[in-house]
This record gives structure tokens, sequence and C-alpha cells, in this order.
């Protein structure tokens, strides 16, 4: 039985479909990556999965139990953390952290002392003080020192530097070392492609792909740089190349995946004298997806 498991949730505000028939799971053990644009639902679905909506339709259980009815249950075994972090202005950091582990039962006193100098964090401050970041700090540290079985991360590196989203995403991958499950949104991709296992992509309320990034690429057109023996000034001309551009004495451009073959044996008959190839990133993925997309508006989402 999957951690997490949502079917069909669907949720309108008035005229306006949120979610429409939205499907994923979590499996024990596993880091899910949560991607799309602002508006795509992300955010909602989250809060729905955290019992703070009602969902029109579908099913959303978390540990088996349903996320809405038996929601004080649920939460006694995750930890959430949002991209946007609120805390009490006049306690410090540190009694913020007790706070949180008060609320949820016990937490590993060593793992929090290790984790407030991991992130660099001082605990004796007011969080009034408190930069974006910092803030994040705490929501992250209280989160990570826990023993939830599933973290709920929804754009959790939001004002950190590139130091701490590291010391972050060590501590994901320690978390799920330690066999708990990850729900990861993020708009930072290279941070869902180097830690998430299996991948959903949500537009519009409507979940568009999901899978592991092997299955995923498939979608993503491959980029390549070539030198030739000989002029071929007609490769844009070729079915499945794009993005054609002179780049000191060769090309680039992008070939999508089912066309290399073709692309290939045209280039060689000019006799390739060298040949660079990246492979596609979630970017290209993200961007292929969205690329068209001019700002759907949901209100608070993300």
């Amino acid at each position: 039985m999957p951690i997490l498991d949502v079917k069909g949730l669907t949720k309108t505000f008035g005229k306006f479909k949120a979610l429409d028939g939205v499907d994923f799971e979590v499996k024990k053990g596993e880091v899910f990556g949560f991607i799309g644009p602002n508006g795509a639902g992300k955010s909602t679905t989250i809060r729905v999965l955290l019992g703070l909506l009602k969902r029109d339709a579908g099913t959303a259980t978390i540990f088996g139990q349903d996320v809405w009815s038996d929601a004080v249950e649920i939460h006694r075994k995750i930890a959430y953390v949002p991209g946007d972090v609120n805390l009490w202005p006049n306690l410090t950091g540190g009694e913020v952290i007790d706070l949180f582990a008060s609320l949820q039962g016990e937490v590993n006193g060593k793992r929090r002392e290790e984790l407030i100098v991991k992130f660099d964090l001082d605990t004796s401050k007011k969080c009034r003080t408190y930069s974006k970041g910092n803030r994040q700090k705490v929501a992250l540290v209280a989160a990570f020192a826990s023993d939830a079985e599933l973290f709920i991360l929804d754009e959790p590196t939001s004002g950190l530097d590139p130091l701490m989203e590291r010391v972050f995403q060590q501590c994901v991958e320690e978390v799920k070392e330690a066999g708990k499950s990850v729900l990861l949104s993020s708009h930072i991709l290279s941070e869902v492609e180097r830690l998430c296992d299996r991948v959903g992509i949500i537009r519009s309320g409507v979940m568009v792909e999901t899978g592991t990034l092997a299955e995923l690429r498939h979608l993503t057109r491959l980029n390549l740089y070539v030198e030739l023996n000989s002029p071929a000034t007609d490769i844009g001309q070729i079915p499945g190349v794009h993005e054609l551009v002179k780049a000191g004495d060769g090309w680039k451009f992008q070939v999508d995946g089912d066309k290399l073959d073709a692309v290939m044996t045209y280039l060689s008959k000019h006799g390739i004298r060298r040949l660079e190839s990246a492979p596609p990133t979630l970017e290209d993925l993200f961007m292929q997806h969205y690329g068209d997309v001019t700002g759907r508006a949901e209100a608070g989402d993300s």
C-alpha cells in the first residue's frame, strides 16, 4: 500500500476548477517530485492532503487514513514545511523548534543539535529578527529532527542560499535512506532531478505526466553540437530538428529522441568531425509542457 494515495482528486472554488481528477501516489522510502508552474494546483493539492481544504470529489489517504476525517492522527506522523514560514515573533528559534517537537511528540535531541549546526542557525534570536531564509531553517530543523514517516515539503528551500540548499538535499537523502517518504514540491528543477525517484507534472489542475526520470525523458529533446567536414546548410529542414543556430565552427540544435537515428544518418554523410550531446533535463521537460502557459492565476497557489 502506498504511504500517500490520491485518486480522482477534485477541488473547485466557485466556478474555478483548481484540481481536476488528480492521481498520484508516494511509496514507502521514495522521494516524489511534484512540479508545475504557478497556478498549476500544487499548493491546493498539498492543502487538501494536510486536511486544510476539503476535497469536492476523489479520495486522498495517508498511511491508509482519510486526509480529512483522520487529519489529527495523520499529523502525528508527518512533517510539513511550507515555502513561506510564519513564526511567533516573540519566541526564539529554539523555542519554536521545541514547540513543534512538543506538538508531534518525541524529538531526537542529538539530531536537533546536529541540524542546528548544519543549517548555521542562531536559535537564541527572536523570530521577528529572522530573515526569510532563517525562518525556513527553523521549519527545516524542526521537520528533520522529528520522527515523521512522511515529509511534505512545499518549496522548502525558498530563501536559502546555495550552501544551505545542499544541506537540505543531504537531509532529504538521509531520511530516504532511513526508509521515510518525501513529497517534494519545488521550482528548483535541478533539486528535483537530483533527489527524486519519480516525478509528477501538474498543469491547470491535471496531472499530465507521472513516472521515473528515465520514463519522462523520452518527452524531451536531446541537445546536440556538431562540426562537419563538409557544409550542411539544410540541417534545419530535417524532421525532428529544432532551434538550429550556428555556433563557432559547428551547429547547435535540439533533436526529438525518436528522430535521432535519421538525423545521425544525415550528418554522417557530411563527415562528423566533432559531436557533443547533452542529456535532457527536467528543465527541458518543464519548458516543453509549460512554455506556452502565460500565467493561469490561482489565488495564493503555486
